[in-house]
């Protein structure tokens, strides 16, 4: 009768421990599903719209719109947009922030340094020069750190890579990307002249 019943423990034991095997897995491809239909609903938005539904980007969002970029990042593309966080335009003193802001055509050339007019994801980054959409370029710089790609744009780093769009791909970043006054002055100029 006692091994009978350690038998019949043992099986609800066994038993259990399966069904909450299951579960875990069910649970698991569940939210593997519910990652790949939010991936799949954003990939349908163009930049503008993915970055508008990211409370993290509504400062880059509040300045695209001032320097009139918005149909721009809508059309077409491809691009790829290095997105500075709400964080990375906190370490800017407001001051300066402001300046930018009410200098639009500044503010449209170092919105456009971010963007380079193709679609490069994390994987495909490689340490070279990338040309932005403002005539400048900017240094993509990648390494390895136990088997994990980082990638650094200028002294900016990817913070979350790969934010799909209909459009091109977005790339968080930790920091504001400011061309170099050298570069800001030659792209005024080649403006001007146009």
């Amino acid at each position: 009768m006692k091994t009978k019943m350690m038998q019949l423990a043992f099986v609800a034991i066994a038993c259990a421990a399966l069904a909450a095997s299951t579960l875990a897995q069910t649970m698991q491809q569940s939210g593997q599903m519910g990652m790949q239909n939010d991936m799949s609903m954003q990939a349908n938005k163009d930049i503008v719209e993915v970055a508008m539904s990211d409370p993290r980007f509504s400062t880059l969002v509040s300045l695209v719109q001032k320097a009139g970029l918005v149909e721009t990042l809508k059309g077409p593309g491809p691009f790829t947009v290095f997105a500075p966080t709400n964080d990375a335009f906190a370490k800017i003193p407001q001051k300066k922030l402001d300046e930018l802001a009410n200098n639009p055509d500044k503010l449209r050339s170092v919105l456009l340094y971010h963007v380079i007019n193709m679609k490069v994801t994390a994987n495909d980054a490689r340490t070279m020069p990338a040309p932005t959409a403002a005539g400048a370029q900017l240094m993509v710089k990648t390494s390895m750190r136990g088997g994990t790609k980082s990638v650094m744009v200028d002294n900016a780093k990817v913070v979350q890579a790969d934010i799909m769009a209909s459009n091109g791909v977005i790339h968080a970043i930790d920091t504001v990307l400011m061309p170099k006054m050298s570069k800001m002055n030659k792209m005024s100029r080649q403006r001007s002249m146009r």
